[in-house]
């Protein structure tokens, strides 16, 4: 899978509200009411990356996760991550 250029993320950051670009990948912090929340939507999270194969870097603390996204194998951003933030998205949706 081909390293994305920085006009394609930039392009796909317009897509994803509050995702941005830092150190090769894309990141997000999102907050919830409580741990059970915040524990909930991981699951939906790793969920989605387990049905893609591509799993996120992540940590919990209480009731905030940051989420990174990055192909290892590409040195940087793919098409794969901006379908995994996609994904994430969806899965806060109301």
């Amino acid at each position: 899978m081909d390293k994305a250029t920085a006009a394609e993320i930039q392009a796909a950051l317009q897509k994803l509200p509050g995702w941005e670009f830092e150190d090769d990948g894309l990141v997000k912090s999102f907050q919830f009411k409580d741990f059970k929340q915040a524990w909930a939507f991981m699951q939906k999270v790793a969920e989605a990356a387990d049905a893609m194969d591509h799993h996120p870097e992540w940590t919990n603390v209480y009731n905030q996760v940051l989420i990174r996204l990055s192909t290892h194998d590409a040195g940087g951003v793919t098409a794969k991550d901006f379908e995994l933030a996609s994904r994430i998205e969806a899965a806060i949706a109301p």
